[in-house]
């Protein structure tokens, strides 16, 4: 599996799938294709394909090792769910469990499940369906949920997502059901996971998005979920995604988030990037430059 240590803490990440997640203009309707052709080397072919002009995207789960316990940092898709506003994510049967397997992850092993953000490809596999019932999929697991987030998709509650067509039936079978399990932990401010993690808001993409810093001998990262979905947002901070729920407190989340992974020399984990799928990055200017990217098949990331 691909594979990185951070000081003391094993770092892996697991692909449920990756390819062509939506059109460009349906997921960055505010950037002008022109943006994406300036970086083509950087975009092509894991970010963007010009030819259908296609948002590449890959749903994935990291596994962090630290402390003696086993941590899932979001859980796509999941399989056998209804989607019906999201036609491309409907009814899968990926291979996820497997994929897990061969990381030497277990179901019954994992101890913590962090969701970033409960947005649809990022807390599908916190259920399975077993008979007719979506049931935790991590039974032995605390799942970590931010507590603004699970008031706002509550589609019994008030609040009116502007994306809650894409995200139908999301709460009710892949949030609600570890929650009444007793499984949950909804948390707000911050939450210390060990000696090495620490989860922290960063609201914008929606009200309770988190992001968590690692922090391990002379190493450290920050995973952000979706703060940003392509490098041309690591060059440019002030570009927003469609489905950003308040778009200039994404921006400002965004901005503070790369200040401080360039200033403390941490490496910038998204959440959809594929390919070596993370970055070092410094300041340039009001903008940032990508330093060095990760190379998870190696023991260390290689320069640009």
């Amino acid at each position: 599996m691909d594979s990185i240590m951070l000081g003391d803490v094993e770092v892996t990440r697991v692909l449920e799938i990756n390819g062509r997640a939506m059109g460009m203009d349906e997921f960055f309707p505010d950037i002008p294709t022109e943006v994406f052709e300036a970086e083509r080397d950087l975009v092509v072919p894991d970010f963007w394909s010009p030819e259908d002009n296609g948002f590449q995207a890959a749903v994935q789960t990291w596994v962090l090792r630290s402390a003696g316990r086993t941590i899932l940092v979001d859980t796509g898709v999941g399989n056998h769910k209804e989607r019906p506003y999201s036609p491309h994510w409907r009814h899968l049967n990926t291979g996820y469990l497997d994929a897990l397997q061969r990381a030497g992850v277990r179901p019954e092993d994992v101890d913590i499940v962090i969701n970033t953000h409960l947005h649809v490809d990022h807390v599908g596999w916190n259920t399975r369906l077993v008979d007719r019932d979506w049931v935790p999929t991590f039974p032995n697991a605390t799942y970590l949920l931010p507590r603004l987030d699970f008031e706002f998709w509550n589609p019994l509650g008030e609040h009116r997502p502007k994306s809650a067509r894409s995200h139908q039936n999301v709460f009710e079978d892949s949030v609600a059901p570890v929650h009444q399990a007793g499984l949950a932990e909804l948390w707000e401010g911050e939450r210390v996971i060990d000696e090495n993690l620490r989860l922290l808001p960063a609201p914008g993409h929606t009200p309770g998005s988190s992001v968590l810093h690692l922090e391990s001998g002379s190493d450290r990262a920050v995973f952000i979920g979706d703060l940003l979905h392509t490098p041309v947002q690591l060059l440019d901070p002030s570009h927003n995604c469609g489905f950003d729920e308040d778009p200039a407190a994404a921006r400002a989340s965004r901005r503070r988030l790369l200040e401080f992974a360039a200033d403390r020399t941490a490496l910038v984990v998204p959440a959809h990037f594929g390919g070596h799928g993370a970055a070092e990055i410094s300041r340039d200017g009001d903008r940032f430059a990508i330093d060095a990217w990760a190379a998870f098949d190696r023991p260390r990331w290689r320069n640009r």
